[in-house]
């Protein structure tokens, strides 16, 4: 065989983006087999029975979050919604979007940043984006602020990093930065336009935005040399 033809045409996923796709897919077979009998007693709604108890007991509630600030207490025993949100989805459509934006984006961003860095920026992204959510939801008591549940702020996270690259990027080649932020741009315009075909109301996209964000503005210290960086500048000022 010649040389270089040997070679897999499909960019192989790191290990990293693998493990944090799993647990979403393992979900949704779960939820398949159950739908199909193989689970949970095998009646005919066995798999949407299941979605639903997963999606109850891993969704993130702001409101739930504000009732315990507001009695100064701390569940522990809830408190491991704010990182299994992101693995339990809807449906199997909203399961399949962010799957594999996250394998894509992953897959992207897992050249660049190192292994725990990548998983830093995942979690990250979605504490960050339930935390803003949160917040958003106290400041903003005459609005419904909805459950939080599956990967989207986290994946806007991954979103964030990417863009960072680029606008890394375009300002080594002294290019236009703004041009980093079309893609953000265009799932911004994409989401608009499905509110208002759909009119659900929802503002979720308050934690993606938010996600998105805090994506951005950890890759200034997860990018490889960044903790240098940021504690050289500190130093200078």
């Amino acid at each position: 065989m010649r040389p270089g033809y040997d070679e897999s045409p499909l960019n192989p996923v790191p290990a990293v983006v693998w493990m944090i796709a799993l647990p979403m897919i393992a979900c949704e077979a779960v939820f398949g087999l159950a739908q199909m009998g193989f689970l949970g007693g095998g009646g005919p709604g066995a798999g949407l029975a299941m979605r639903q108890i997963a999606v109850e007991r891993t969704a993130y509630i702001p409101e739930l979050v504000l009732r315990l600030w507001q009695m100064r207490m701390v569940v522990l025993d809830q408190s491991w919604r704010i990182l299994t949100y992101s693995f339990v989805h809807l449906s199997l459509t909203h399961a399949l979007f962010v799957i594999v934006f996250t394998l894509a984006l992953g897959n992207l961003i897992a050249h660049q940043f190192r292994a725990w860095a990548v998983a830093a920026l995942f979690f990250g992204s979605a504490i960050g984006g339930a935390l803003v959510y949160t917040l958003a939801a106290g400041l903003l008591p005459q609005f419904r602020f909805q459950a939080l549940i599956g990967g989207y702020p986290a994946v806007y996270g991954f979103v964030g990093a990417f863009t960072f690259l680029l606008w890394t990027r375009l300002g080594q080649e002294n290019a236009n930065r703004l041009r980093a932020f079309v893609l953000i741009g265009m799932l911004l315009a994409f989401q608009l336009v499905f509110a208002i075909l759909f009119q659900d109301g929802s503002l979720t996209w308050i934690a993606e935005i938010a996600g998105f964000c805090c994506g951005f503005l950890l890759s200034f210290v997860l990018v490889p040399g960044g903790i240098a960086r940021v504690m050289r500048q500190i130093r200078q000022r």
